[in-house]
């Protein structure tokens, strides 16, 4: 069997995305000798990526949601002739002929619209939209799977779209971590002007990641206890927007925001941390929260259905529309004495190992292989 694995958005720059195909991708290295796997990459991993030798790569150096990638892509599926194709994102090639499964991580672009939602002048927004929902609609109609990262995100998909449920796969994501870092925590602290005690946010800067609403909610709270907030986020016109908010609004003496940062340095983010929060509105998956709990780091999260089906009992929860509920957990996190908090990470830190790339990838390539056998 041959699949093509559209892997344009591998690398941690991509966030979720880029670690969802760097860890699928290495897994599948380990799981499968047997397979013929077509990689198709842009310019930067394709010179830096080794791989097996019944995985081939392929230059295809265009960007995402793009006439020239749907025109252009096919010509490629023509000369590999793959037995299936998986888009790890909905944004599937509409001319390709062949069989293919998709990967959607959540339907966040169906909830989130208006001017808050873009920076683009709102008549290219609206025809950029109409296009997304064209799009997305063609892969959930004529995938031949679905794979999702949760059953909340596969309740979704049934509500808006009259599919059959066995369509859709449910693949848990997994966590990993490097267990050494870099340097020295306290000299990498004191480099980045770092104090503690601080809670920490590693995420993109969209507006559903409600940092707005934690920030004040740190900020009703520093009466009682100084607590610094760290938000670690890749540069976006949303990255600079928050930052203009913390500016404006004089939230600098205890909010601190960093661009990219490499794992070994993430880990000491995580460590060092009283805590994790995470305040979205919307989210399919949560992989930030077991990162946390794989570095012994507590969780304070907002209490929304994909959270509460992965991390289970393993986070403090609060309500996400409401500045107090979010305060109020905070204050419950820091009242835990030394016991109690190395109670909770220990058990924390066990239930996060059930979330495994190898599990997720041993699951997708059976998934490859009935599709194959099915057809």
């Amino acid at each position: 069997m041959k699949i093509l694995i559209d892997a344009r958005l591998y690398g941690l720059e991509n966030a979720g995305l880029g670690r969802y195909l760097i860890n699928l991708i290495s897994s599948l290295q380990k799981l499968d000798k047997k397979n013929k796997y077509v990689i198709i990459l842009r310019k930067k991993y394709f010179n830096e990526l080794n791989l097996n030798s019944n995985f081939k790569k392929v230059l295809f150096d265009k960007g995402h949601y793009s006439f020239s990638e749907q025109f252009k892509f096919p010509a490629i599926v023509r000369k590999e002739n793959p037995d299936l194709i998986h888009y790890p994102h909905f944004n599937v090639s509409i001319f390709s002929n062949k069989p293919f499964m998709v990967t959607i991580h959540d339907l966040l672009m169906h909830k989130q619209k208006g001017k808050e939602a873009t920076t683009l002048p709102m008549p290219i927004y609206l025809f950029k939209r109409i296009f997304y929902k064209f799009i997305f609609n063609f892969a959930i109609k004529k995938s031949v799977k679905i794979i999702v990262p949760s059953n909340y995100v596969k309740k979704e998909i049934l509500d808006y779209y009259h599919i059959s449920e066995d369509k859709i796969s449910v693949c848990y994501e997994g966590v990993s971590f490097n267990e050494e870092h870099n340097q020295d925590p306290s000299a990498f602290l004191k480099k980045n002007k770092i104090k503690s005690p601080y809670l920490l946010y590693v995420g993109n800067a969209y507006p559903h990641k409600n940092l707005k609403k934690a920030i004040k909610a740190i900020s009703s709270l520093q009466k009682k206890r100084k607590i610094n907030f760290v938000i670690v986020s890749a540069r976006s016109v949303f990255f600079e927007r928050l930052n203009k908010f913390i500016e404006n609004n004089n939230y600098s003496d205890f909010v601190k925001v960093l661009s990219f940062v490499p794992d070994s340095d993430l880990m000491i983010l995580y460590k060092k941390s009283e805590g994790f929060l995470y305040p979205s509105i919307s989210e399919g998956f949560g992989l930030q929260g077991l990162e946390a709990m794989t570095q012994k780091t507590p969780c304070v999260v907002s209490n929304i259905e994909a959270f509460k089906e992965i991390y289970k009992d393993n986070a403090i929860y609060f309500d996400p529309a409401d500045i107090k509920s979010i305060s109020s957990a905070i204050e419950r996190l820091f009242g835990f004495d030394i016991s109690q908090r190395e109670e909770i990470v220990a058990k924390a830190y066990k239930f996060a190992k059930n979330y495994s790339w190898d599990k997720m990838a041993k699951q997708i390539l059976k998934i490859y292989e009935d599709s194959f056998s099915l057809r």
